[in-house]
C-alpha cells in the first residue's frame, strides 16, 4: 500500500441557502497523515465526504493523485472510510469483518482469509480472527474497523471521528496505535476531529476550520506557537486573551493599552494600525509567578493538576490562568500574586472571531 495527494481546489458546498463549505483549497502529500480539525457544524465532515465521493461540491474540483473525481462515486474512488461507529458485522467473524470488502470483489476465499490474517497481525490482533466484534474492547473493535478498511489497499484512509466513542485513557492509546499503523503502511490518512489533543499527537499537518472556511493549515507546532488567527489561536490550546488599543507599532511588534496596562508584544501578521483594536495572546504555560510585575492579582482558584497548578488570577474585571510548576510554595486562593511574561511570549492579533469556550 502507498499513499497518494488529495487535492481540494476552490471547493464550495452549499445545501439551499446555507454554505457548508466556502472556497476550500487544500493539499494533502501522500503518506501524510493529515488531520481536519474544528468545532461541531464547522464543515469537517463534509470536506471528508466530498474526498470520498458521498458529496458533489457545488464548486470546484477534487482531485486524488492527480486525477479529477467528478463523477466517480465512492466505489470508483481509492479511498476507504472509517465511520464513528465503525459499522462491523456482528455476526460475521473478525476474520470475516476484515475480509469483507475483498469477498465483494471476487477475491478466492483462501486468498482472502490470508489477506485479513495478516491484517489482523499488523495492527496487533494476531489470534483474535475467530472471534466475535462484540468479544472485543473498543480499541480492539478500532482496529478492526481500520484492519477491514485497509484489506482493500486504498491510497487515502479516510477517518471520521473514529475515537470519540472511546474513554479517554483508550483514546490516548489509540493515537499511538494508529500513528503507528500510519506509518508502516504509508497509506494517506485524512483524520477529522474536534480534539485538539487528537490532531497535535497524531498529525504530521493540521488544518483547522470555522464556518465553512479553513482559517490556517501548518505543522502542530506552527498552529501552536504561531496561530494565524484569533479563533486558531483560541482553538488549538489554551489562551488568556486581553483586549486592548494598539498604543504604537513596528515591524514584529506593538504596544497594546489593555485593562492591565500597556504590553509590548511580537505580531504575527505585519503592523498593526495605530488605534485599532487588538487581542494580546498569552498562554498559561507562559506565565510565572514574580515580584512587583504589572499582571497582578488575586487568586481565586487554585486546581491540582498532577505536575502543576492551574491558577486562577483575578484583577478586577480581567482574569488570568497561569500554569505553575508544583514545586515549592503555592498561593493558596485569596493570596495577591504577581504575575511576569516575556514579551517574547505575548502574541498581538487584530481583533477578531475566538473560539467558544
Amino acid at each position: 500500500m502507498r499513499g497518494t495527494d488529495v487535492r481540494l481546489d476552490h471547493v464550495d458546498v452549499t445545501f439551499g441557502d446555507f454554505q457548508a463549505i466556502s472556497d476550500v483549497s487544500l493539499e494533502v502529500e501522500p503518506g501524510e497523515f493529515f488531520s481536519i480539525l474544528g468545532p461541531s457544524g464547522c464543515g469537517k465532515t463534509t470536506l471528508l465526504r466530498l474526498i470520498s465521493g458521498f458529496q458533489e461540491p457545488t464548486r470546484g474540483r477534487v482531485l486524488i493523485g492527480g486525477a479529477d473525481m467528478a463523477g466517480r462515486g465512492p466505489n470508483r474512488r481509492p479511498t476507504a472510510l472509517i465511520f464513528q461507529n465503525l459499522a462491523l458485522f456482528p455476526l460475521m467473524s473478525v476474520r470475516e469483518n476484515v475480509a469483507f470488502g475483498l469477498e465483494a470483489r471476487g477475491i478466492p476465499k483462501r486468498e482472502r482469509l490470508a489477506r485479513a490474517d495478516a491484517l489482523l497481525a499488523l495492527v496487533a490482533l494476531e489470534g483474535q480472527g475467530a472471534k466475535k466484534p462484540g468479544e472485543l474492547s473498543g480499541g480492539q473493535r478500532q482496529r478492526v474497523a481500520i484492519a477491514r478498511a485497509l484489506a482493500v489497499e486504498p491510497a487515502v484512509l479516510l477517518l471520521d471521528e473514529p475515537l470519540s466513542a472511546l474513554d479517554l485513557k483508550l483514546r490516548q492509546h489509540m493515537r499511538a496505535e494508529l500513528k503507528a499503523i500510519q506509518r508502516k503502511t504509508g497509506v494517506t490518512f485524512i483524520y477529522i476531529t474536534h480534539d485538539q489533543g487528537e490532531a497535535l499527537t497524531m498529525s504530521d499537518r493540521i488544518a483547522v476550520m470555522n464556518r465553512g472556511r479553513v482559517e490556517q493549515v501548518g505543522r502542530p507546532e506552527e498552529l501552536y506557537a504561531e496561530p494565524a488567527t484569533p479563533f486558531v489561536a483560541t482553538f488549538v490550546g489554551e489562551q488568556n486573551v486581553l483586549i486592548g488599543t494598539v498604543a504604537a507599532s513596528a515591524p514584529g511588534e506593538a504596544a497594546v493599552d489593555t485593562p492591565l496596562g500597556r504590553l509590548v508584544g511580537r505580531t504575527a501578521n505585519g503592523a498593526p494600525a495605530v488605534g485599532s483594536r487588538a487581542f494580546v495572546m498569552i498562554r498559561p504555560e507562559r506565565l510565572r509567578l514574580s515580584d512587583g510585575a504589572a499582571l497582578a492579582g488575586v487568586v481565586s482558584r487554585r486546581d491540582l493538576e498532577g505536575p502543576f497548578f492551574v491558577l486562577h488570577v483575578e484583577s478586577g474585571d480581567t482574569r488570568l490562568v497561569a500554569h505553575v510548576p508544583n514545586s515549592g510554595a503555592i498561593p493558596e486562593p485569596g493570596a495577591r500574586v504577581a504575575l511576569a511574561v516575556d514579551p517574547a511570549d505575548m502574541l498581538i492579533l487584530p481583533e477578531g472571531e475566538t473560539a467558544r469556550a
